[in-house]
């Protein structure tokens, strides 16, 4: 039996509550305190919502002075009071606030009934609406997952909304609600911006069951986003049918008709990737923020420039013409391209791989769909469940989005089985990037594989190998060598023996080699000029990624970004010097005052006769070697160069490509590597990238506005003194030999 308690041990417990209570009560206090005066950040100026259309976007124009697209806070525009359906305010104050009309900004009742709740584990929400334009107010990351950060937030939120409460009527912090929510994808802020996205219509015009809908995406944007989850936001329309019934907002009979009416969407999005160049547009905005803050360039009134609010004027090299020529080949071709992939699986399962198994479990883990139900506090059988369970959905196709019923485990497969691909082309001379395609759709697959990402670059380094031979290595592209395997000391103890795809057999030349892409005479090569001068000349020819000194990089063993290819390249075409590929060329502010240009850096990487000398080897991969096609099949019979790339288990296909106006690199492959085409006939670079550069270029030489001509590669300035021609060259030799019979050598 429990011994009962002593009056002098209740008294001591009594004593320790109370403490524990004023203890609580203290710090609150002291917290909220400290944050009212600052110390823990500044608190939002309340008036800053007053006058949103001070705001002005931000425009990227092109050289051809095109505005490519813009950049924005949000995609929003303000509504007064009198602009809103009551249909909304009904729907929102019975779903999120019941005693919107009766608190001052904070609902002890429904908070303590809350904290009650999540006691018992049964999570709930306890922010009033006030409450939560607080939290938009000074909050951009929205609530934070960290439990002493949103301690401060919510602390921040209760003093905010007191303030909101005291400074303006229900009618205004409503309205001002309804104009900052966020309304999830295609960056749809505010009530009068979501009945357009979503409805094509204006917010006074809203229907209950269009209210419902919109109300219902506070709860998750994504996971209840009429467009991509339709089935989702239809359960949820109809409890907030129910809400506003409860709230009588409208009458039971109301409830049932409004629950039966279907999803009926007039979706109309409008948002940041609009216009063209999206991927390009991204990452520029990232790469002006860091530039102008590394050099301290700030407004006038010492706060740093917003390229969101400030209405900037962003020159950029990208010609608006080739944009388009360059996203129209990657389309085309990829149409195509995608059907071969998928009938080269056939009858097989592209994930029954060791290296692939993994990837369905890794897509689950990091979808918003998990993340939202892992949020809810769902278990890993309720939300592995949950993505076996068709719905309803919208996916990305080659010919355009499909609403489709599908499992979501299903979708995650079907996105890691479509091909990816990015595109840039430059002016070597200049510099200037003039196309710029990160990837196949911004809205579905936002990142960029042009500079952002990187990807092993099989043979497309083989050029580099190469140069170091000719330049450094004195070896005529006419040197013959046995195409037989060839082993290396990779200097740690282990010996490197590279394999090869239909080796041909006998003597090569190494112009024949690169031509055809032969590992084995490459190996030769590099055994003879060895790794790190190959690898510092990687570097050197603008390669930022890591480039280690072991033989195999002479294949494309390391990794490299598109970007940093086709400046490395330039290289060849540009007479031996390396120019910076740059885009950005001048910043305007509003009043149209120059607050920031670019120039390109250059350097010298090799002498004009090397350089040239691995043109015309590179010219001789078009005319004879694996880059035939260009001329028999897309009838580019003009002095062009380029290198095919293949990767191992043809994960990644290339193609760089020079003319002497335009160096154009092309990748293709999947998300993940191990993902990839099951043969190399359909896998290899010349396949799945060099049709792309070749629809490009086909576009680019039919429009007689660019002006680029189809002429021949300058000769260096004193005229080339390397013997280009081999058949001169075998007959140059075997005088020689002859010579040194007679003079007895």
């Amino acid at each position: 039996m429990n011994t009962p308690l002593t009056q002098h041990e209740l008294n001591q417990y009594t004593i320790r509550f109370w403490k524990w209570i004023i203890g609580i009560i203290a710090f609150g206090a002291i917290l909220i305190f400290s944050i009212g005066l600052g110390l823990f950040g500044r608190l939002p100026d309340l008036r800053a919502l007053e006058n949103p259309k001070s705001n002005q976007a931000s425009e990227v124009i092109s050289d051809d002075n095109v505005v490519l697209g813009t950049y924005y806070v949000q995609n929003r525009s303000n509504v007064r009071y009198d602009e809103i359906s009551p249909n909304v305010i009904n729907a929102l104050i019975a779903t999120e606030d019941i005693r919107f009309y009766n608190h001052s900004g904070i609902d002890f009742k429904r908070t303590f009934t809350v904290i009650f709740y999540n006691l018992i584990g049964k999570r709930q929400g306890a922010s009033t609406i006030t409450q939560q334009l607080a939290l938009n107010l000074f909050s951009k990351e929205g609530r934070s997952k960290n439990f002493i950060k949103r301690l401060v937030q919510k602390s921040q939120e209760l003093i905010v909304a007191v303030k909101l409460e005291r400074q303006y009527t229900k009618e205004e912090i409503i309205t001002m609600y309804l104009n900052t929510v966020d309304f999830g994808s295609y960056n749809t802020f505010g009530i009068k911006s979501a009945a357009r996205t979503y409805f094509s219509t204006t917010p006074d015009k809203l229907e209950p069951e269009q209210a419902a809908i919109l109300i219902g995406m506070l709860k998750g944007p994504s996971l209840y986003n009429p467009h991509r989850n339709p089935e989702r936001a239809l359960l949820r329309r109809n409890t907030v049918i129910e809400n506003m019934s409860q709230a009588n907002y409208i009458s039971d009979a109301e409830e049932e008709r409004l629950k039966k009416i279907p999803l009926k969407l007039a979706f109309n999005p409008s948002d940041h990737n609009e216009g063209s160049a999206p991927y390009f547009r991204a990452v520029l905005k990232k790469d002006i923020q860091l530039t102008l803050e590394e050099n301290s360039i700030y407004k006038a009134d010492g706060t740093p420039y917003d390229l969101d609010r400030d209405g900037l004027k962003i020159y950029t090299t990208l010609n608006s013409r080739m944009q388009k020529y360059a996203e129209q080949s990657q389309q085309e071709y990829l149409k195509t391209l995608q059907v071969q992939f998928n009938n080269s699986w056939k009858g097989r399962d592209p994930f029954n791989f060791k290296e692939a198994k993994s990837l369905i479990d890794q897509g689950m883990r990091r979808s918003d769909r998990y993340q939202q139900l892992k949020a809810e506090g769902k278990t890993e059988e309720e939300i592995l469940k949950n993505f076996k369970t068709p719905a309803q959905m919208s996916i990305f196709s080659w010919r355009g989005e499909i609403d489709t019923l599908m499992r979501p485990l299903d979708s995650i497969k079907y996105y890691k089985l479509m091909l990816r691909n990015a595109v840039m082309s430059m002016e070597p001379q200049t510099g200037y990037v003039r196309a710029w395609v990160g990837g196949t759709n911004y809205t579905h697959f936002k990142y960029d594989q042009v500079k952002m990402g990187t990807r092993q670059v099989g043979s497309t380094a083989k050029p580099f190998t190469y140069a170091v031979a000719i330049g450094n290595g004195g070896y005529s592209p006419c040197y013959t060598v046995a195409n037989e395997p060839v082993s290396i000391d990779a200097g740690d103890g282990t010996v490197w023996t590279p394999k090869a795809y239909n080796p041909i057999p006998g003597n090569l030349t190494l112009k024949k080699a690169l031509a055809n892409s032969q590992n084995y005479v490459t190996a030769f090569m590099m055994k003879q000029v060895g790794q790190t001068a190959v690898a510092t000349l990687t570097k050197n020819m603008g390669i930022t990624s890591d480039v280690p000194a072991v033989p195999s990089i002479c294949l494309g063993s390391f990794d490299a970004s598109v970007y940093d290819m086709v400046g490395a390249y330039s290289v060849f075409v540009n007479h031996g010097v390396w120019t910076e590929p740059i885009y950005l060329l001048r910043i305007e502010d509003k009043n149209g005052n120059v607050i920031y240009e670019r120039r390109p850096k250059i350097k010298v990487v090799l002498d004009e006769q090397t350089a040239y000398v691995m043109t015309d080897m590179l010219k001789a991969v078009v005319k004879e070697g694996t880059g035939v096609r260009l001329g028999w099949k897309y009838k580019l019979t003009n002095p062009i160069g380029g290198k095919t790339g293949t990767t191992q288990n043809n994960s990644d296909g290339w193609f760089m490509g020079i003319t002497p106006e335009l160096v154009t690199g092309v990748w293709t492959g999947a998300e993940d590597r191990a993902i990839h085409f099951s043969s190399t006939n359909f896998g290899e670079g010349a396949n799945t990238a060099l049709p792309i550069f070749a629809l490009y270029m086909q576009k680019v030489y039919s429009d007689p506005t660019l002006k680029y001509s189809k002429g021949d590669f300058p000769l260096p300035k004193g005229g080339i003194t390397t013997t280009l021609d081999c058949g001169a060259y075998s007959q140059q030799q075997a005088g020689e030999s002859e010579l040194d019979k007679k003079l007895g050598f």
